[in-house]
């Protein structure tokens, strides 16, 4: 396993986290395919294994018991310090009033939830799971200030928005002393590159982290275009990302991987490894097969013939994921 700096920090990380939605109790919010404890304890097995110490998660996945499992499994496995734990707020957690957002009283109370999920004292990656409109960036800003300061976060990182916020969140944090974003977890992969027009360039600029989720676009790189898994047909969000202008690409990808004799999970995630601005990309595991592939793709080297054909077929998308 290779390691990186996360962003401008001294943070090692590896150099694939594994995303942790997929791991919850069934019945606890809107995830049915999510695997429960039993299920889910063989993939962190796998993931220490092969030599990652970066995990993902956020308190709205399955209700909170993402970062339960997530806790009390990697905890019966590694020492603390051995592992980066990231986690996420701003999504619903409880009805009415104060139940979601990015307020100073919703991220004072959410952090010491996930901690107590978690079984954890501290978080090493505390990030905001998306912009909130309600709420003044200034006061979310000085909120995770604080707690970093208290001990209870090492480093705070956002996840997709435009890039003017992003570039207005570092500005007021430079300004005001406070606390500075040190990575972007965004929505990156070969059939939504609309990335590279302004996020992308920005976090190299600022030295920002790039840790983007769905990099395999829910799977749908991963396999022929007509072919259909358990999660893709309950899932309604990953249905509205991908059109059949995407076919095409995803053709030119499992072509590429039956001439290398290899998947074509490792030429999608090749390819995202490949640009020099992302870090660590996220990859979901519900098979075995798919920590393999996620770790062989580091010894994938495309040529420029292959990254050209690969890109060849893009055309632009309406931006989504930001809300």
């Amino acid at each position: 396993m290779d390691y990186v700096t996360l962003g401008n920090t001294g943070l090692q990380v590896s150099r694939i986290c594994l995303g942790c939605m997929s791991y919850g109790e069934p019945t606890r919010g809107n995830q049915p395919w999510s695997l429960d404890t039993d299920a889910a304890k063989p993939f962190f097995r796998q993931a220490l294994d092969a030599g990652i110490n970066f995990f993902d998660t956020a308190n709205v996945y399955s209700a909170g018991s993402s970062e339960e499992i997530t806790g009390a499994t990697l905890l019966s496995m590694v020492a603390r310090d051995e592992v980066v734990i990231a986690t996420k707020v701003n999504g619903r957690m409880r009805p009415g009033p104060n139940g979601q957002g990015l307020s100073r009283k919703a991220i004072l109370s959410e952090i010491d939830n996930s901690l107590k999920r978690l079984g954890t004292d501290y978080v090493d990656l505390y990030q905001i799971h998306r912009w909130d409109y309600d709420t003044p960036i200034e006061e979310t800003l000085e909120a995770l200030h604080d707690v970093v300061k208290s001990g209870k976060v090492r480093y705070i990182g956002a996840s997709s928005m435009h890039a003017w916020q992003f570039a207005q969140a570092l500005y007021l944090a430079d300004l005001n002393g406070w606390t500075r974003f040190v990575s972007m977890q965004n929505y990156y992969n070969l059939l939504y590159r609309e990335e590279e027009r302004e996020m992308l360039p920005l976090c190299a600029d600022q030295g920002v982290g790039v840790i983007p989720w769905s990099p395999l676009a829910r799977g749908r790189l991963t396999r022929p275009w007509d072919t259909t898994t358990a999660r893709s047909e309950n899932d309604e969000f990953g249905r509205s990302l991908y059109s059949e202008d995407d076919r095409g690409i995803v053709e030119v990808v499992v072509d590429i991987a039956a001439r290398r004799g290899v998947t074509p999970a490792q030429i999608a995630l090749a390819w995202v490894l490949h640009n020099e601005t992302v870090t660590s990309p996220i990859v979901g595991a519900t098979k075995s097969q798919h920590l393999d592939d996620a770790v062989a793709a580091l010894d994938v080297h495309l040529d420029d013939e292959e990254v050209a054909a690969l890109e060849a077929g893009y055309s632009p998308h309406a931006v989504v994921g930001f809300r």
